[in-house]
């Protein structure tokens, strides 16, 4: 666990005085702290300027769509004319932003329309959500502000309610630091044919990044040295969002595909716990950095309205259907979960992890992920989630050691959402997981001891974008996690994004990766493809 940068700290921490946990979250004081820490648009800002007084090029962190519905899609995008300075170069007013959304790639027929505010308390972000959109059809989108236009994105809507499905096909990424490496999976994403791509946390990392960005070190610029510090305040995480999105790579995935965002711990701090940080300082001043973090965080993904932070709040878990073939529970694993067992050291499982009270998800959050299985018609349910969710043995002892991090650490939550999928009459379940930087494929169990026990679903892990820099085939573990763990079908060290095909007999997982991130360029392979039939869980390699 590192220490976080304490620069900003006495900041915080006279703010902190002032809103305890409980004040932070009443009704009375909501607004107070919220405006302490994101300040929401109101009379102070009611200045408006004509776009033509942009003199820079205002979209250049591109463009981005996400959580499609059948009739709509949300589009993204923020007027940042120089995003590694703080206000990111843009007036302290608001700017009109025109939004079209066409059928061609030319914009010759026009689909949809509109006009939209950017407003400098959101830090000029803008998300429109389209309506009135036709089902399961592609679409190109773009911005205008003054004599500017941005980047086209193109995107897709998901199929009607009902609709039967010949086959649906998604990609899952996760874990991308920006100092590890570049983003050259990224490239090959968007030059893949997708539905829509899943990002499983730590689209950005909190840690410092020197002026040469890290393993990237770069030789032709310069990073400014507000980078090279942990992240802490509002302004630090926007800023850090204007470094990550600039990146061509990111921007080319996200112009070529809608995505469906939740957010692991770096997007905050390392290994945070609900109210309670890695290390050790009070709750209230935590909860401050959260709902900065939180606020960047929405302000920088095509989210929607409901989705947008309250405080130290925000309700990212939801739910998106595609036809009857597929309906995803998108979980947030951080914001509720209890605090990680055993001081977060991977441990033995014992009367601490055990602990049938100790929650990953949150009972509400529990409560509606079974409910939404009991409600499904969907051939395939998907749980887009954060962290390991299969047993995985880190030694080869009789009673091992276990992640107190991952679902290991909170075994009765695990069982309670195994019973919910089982009393719900789920079929094909597939956990799709994110956060460990390696490629896994498990057959998911409920007893991992007995040899030929019943497998009850898939676990299909991506491996990091950039995160570990180049990676390997076989890590240092290999030899010992295979061995320990014979559910576990895959285990791969290499950088890159896993895609999946779901069809009505089977799901098949592509594992793709790039020979190295730390040079850019490197070309895409398939290391590993596996299927599983529906019906019939187990998977085999194809």
């Amino acid at each position: 666990m590192t220490p976080a940068h304490t620069s900003h700290s006495p900041e915080l921490r006279a703010a902190a005085r002032h809103f305890g946990r409980r004040t932070f979250l009443t009704a009375t004081s909501a607004a107070a702290a919220l405006a302490f820490a994101v300040n929401l648009p109101g009379t102070a800002h009611a200045s408006t300027v004509n776009g033509r007084k942009i003199t820079e090029n205002p979209f250049t962190l591109g463009v981005a769509s996400g959580d499609p519905q059948p009739a709509s899609v949300v589009l993204w995008t923020r007027l940042a004319p120089r995003p590694y300075e703080p206000g990111s170069g843009m007036p302290d007013a608001r700017v009109q932003v025109q939004w079209e959304v066409a059928h061609d790639a030319a914009f010759a027929r026009i689909a949809k329309r509109g006009s939209v505010t950017a407003f400098p308390e959101f830090n000029h972000s803008v998300h429109v959500e389209a309506t009135g959109l036709e089902a399961d059809r592609v679409y190109h989108y773009r911005f205008r502000t003054g004599t500017w236009i941005s980047p086209a994105g193109r995107t897709r809507t998901a199929p009607a309610p009902g609709a039967v499905l010949g086959r649906l096909k998604l990609a899952a990424v996760s874990c991308q630091a920006y100092h590890d490496g570049y983003f050259t999976a990224y490239r090959h994403l968007a030059d893949e044919d997708l539905d829509v791509v899943f990002h499983l946390g730590d689209y950005l990392y909190e840690y410092a990044v020197n002026s040469a960005g890290g393993a990237r070190n770069y030789t032709d610029r310069v990073l400014p040295a507000h980078f090279n510090r942990e992240t802490v305040t509002l302004e630090d995480y926007r800023l850090r969002y204007g470094l990550y999105k600039s990146d061509p790579d990111l921007q080319a995935a996200h112009a070529a595909h809608p995505f469906v965002v939740t957010w692991d711990d770096h997007e905050t701090e390392n290994n945070y716990a609900d109210e309670t940080p890695e290390n050790g300082v009070p709750p209230e001043e935590f909860l401050l950095r959260r709902a900065s973090a939180y606020r960047a965080y929405w302000e920088n993904q095509p989210l929607r309205a409901p989705q947008q932070p309250a405080g130290p709040d925000m309700q990212l878990y939801r739910r998106l259907h595609f036809g009857q073939l597929a309906q995803f529970d998108v979980l947030d694993t951080r914001q509720y979960r209890s605090d990680q067992a055993y001081a977060d050291r991977a441990h033995v499982s014992g009367p601490e992890s055990e602990d049938p009270s100790r929650t990953m998800t949150g009972a509400q959050q529990e409560r509606w992920l079974i409910d939404g299985w009991r409600a499904s018609t969907a051939v395939w349910n998907v749980v887009p989630q954060q962290v390991n969710f299969s047993r995985r043995s880190l030694d080869l002892t009789d009673d091992p050691k276990l992640s107190m991090d991952a679902w290991d650490g909170y075994p009765a939550s695990r069982d309670r959402v195994l019973d919910g999928a089982k009393s719900a009459g789920v079929e094909n379940l597939m956990v799709l997981t994110g956060d460990v930087h390696v490629a896994y494929a498990y057959d998911i169990k409920r007893d991992y001891e007995t040899p030929g026990a019943e497998i009850v679903g898939t676990e299909i892990v991506a491996t990091s974008v950039s995160s570990g820099k180049d990676g390997a085939d076989k890590p240092a573990t290999w030899d010992t996690y295979t061995t320990a763990n014979p559910h576990m079908k895959l285990y791969n060290g290499r950088r890159g994004y896993v895609t999946v095909t779901l069809d009505q007999q089977q799901a098949r997982a592509d594992f793709r990766a790039v020979a190295a991130v730390t040079t850019p360029g490197a070309p895409v392979s398939t290391i590993a493809s596996f299927v599983t039939q529906a019906g019939n869980p187990g998977l085999q390699q194809v």
